[in-house]
């Protein structure tokens, strides 16, 4: 099956660009960025602080099978409803530093939108590190969650607002 997700990476470049389509209007895919209750459920992760404005910070965290809890975080430099996040990612304890992310949300029709990331890392090799984990496999799962969490979020209150 082909992955929705696309990850192109140029060889030699320290950069990534994440592009995805999602049958979601353009409100409700930025709504599954910012909104902590829908972040928790499509990333199955907690979510400790996300104060979505200019110089706001978000902290996540995880836990994996084995009961170790593994902790995310940056800060949000840019924020753009509906448009843009410019924000910084760290795995703690990992061994790849801090990345720069730009998400750019935009509207393809009324009910497709598409996600475009683009992720520069410190150094080529970094990138390249990252690569070689299940990363593209993991970000695609993940996407695909956020369209199902979405969706079924999206039906649940077309019928609320029929009644």
């Amino acid at each position: 099956m082909e992955r929705k997700t696309k990850v192109h990476a140029e060889e030699g470049k320290q950069d990534l660009v994440i592009t995805r389509e999602f049958d979601l209007p353009l409100e409700l895919l930025f709504k599954a960025y910012v909104e902590p209750d829908i972040v928790e459920q499509w990333m199955g992760t907690k979510v400790l602080k996300l104060e979505n404005k200019k110089h706001g910070s978000w902290q996540f965290e995880t836990t994996d099978p084995k009961g170790n809890k593994h902790g995310f975080n940056g800060v949000i430099h840019e924020f753009v409803p509906n448009q843009k996040i410019t924000r910084t990612f760290e795995m703690e304890g990992a061994p790849f530093g801090v990345q720069l992310e730009f998400l750019e949300f935009g509207s393809l029709t009324n009910e497709t939108s598409r996600l475009t990331m683009h992720v520069i890392y410190k150094s080529a090799a970094l990138r390249d590190q990252m690569l070689q984990l299940p990363f593209s496999q993991g970000i695609n799962m993940a996407h695909n969650r956020l369209q199902s969490v979405v969706s079924k979020l999206d039906a649940h209150i077309q019928q609320q607002e029929l009644k």
